[in-house]
C-alpha cells in the first residue's frame, strides 16, 4: 500500500496585474530565488486547478512579465490581479535539516513553553508587516506574530510549535 499523495499547496506567486497592452501579467514572486516560482509546471489556484501555463517570462523592475496560455488581453491580465499563484508541496525541493516551508506549519498543534495546549496553526499570513501564525484554540482564532522571539520551536517531526507569547496576546488569558 502506498503512501497517500502530499495535497498541500506552496504559494509561490501573486498576480499583480497587466504589463502592456499585449496580455502580459505582472507577477510579484515569492521564492528565494524569485525566477524559481516558474520552474514547477502550471501555476495553479489553492485548490489544485490550473491557472496560468507560463509560456515565457522576463525580469521587470519588481517581478517578472509573464505571458499564459490562459491570458489573451490586457483586460484578460487585470481581471486576475490580486490571484495567488500555487504549486503542489510535493513539487518543491526538499528542505535542509531545521528548515521547512510556512505552508509545513499548517495544521501543526500549538503548544505554550511550559506545555500547555494552545490550539493548532489554522494559516500562515502575512498582511504587510510579517508573518503571522493564525491559532485557532478554544476561542476564536488569533495571531501571533512568527518570530524566534514568542515561536522558538518548531518541530515537524513531533508536529508542533512551541510558542512564548507575550502577557496578554492570548484571548484566553
Amino acid at each position: 500500500m502506498s503512501a497517500p499523495a502530499d495535497t498541500r499547496m506552496v504559494c509561490v506567486a501573486a498576480i499583480r496585474g497587466a504589463f502592456g497592452v499585449r496580455g502580459e501579467i505582472r507577477i510579484e514572486s515569492f521564492t528565494g530565488d524569485s525566477e524559481d516560482c516558474f520552474a514547477y509546471g502550471p501555476l495553479l489556484d489553492e485548490a489544485g486547478r490550473t491557472i496560468l501555463t507560463v509560456t515565457s517570462h522576463r525580469p521587470m523592475k519588481k517581478g517578472w512579465a509573464a505571458k499564459a496560455e490562459e491570458v489573451a488581453t490586457r483586460e484578460d491580465a487585470e481581471a486576475m490581479k490580486g490571484t495567488l499563484l500555487h504549486v503542489p508541496r510535493d513539487a518543491m525541493p526538499e528542505t535542509d535539516e531545521d528548515e521547512f516551508y510556512l505552508s509545513d506549519l499548517e495544521g501543526l498543534a500549538v503548544r505554550h513553553a511550559d506545555g500547555r495546549e494552545m490550539g493548532v496553526i489554522k494559516r500562515v499570513a502575512d498582511f504587510g508587516g510579517g508573518d503571522l501564525l493564525e491559532i485557532k484554540g478554544t476561542g476564536p482564532s488569533w495571531f501571533l506574530p512568527f518570530t524566534k522571539e514568542y515561536a522558538p520551536t518548531v518541530d515537524l517531526d513531533e508536529g508542533v510549535v512551541y510558542i512564548d507569547p507575550p502577557d496578554g496576546m492570548v484571548p484566553e488569558e
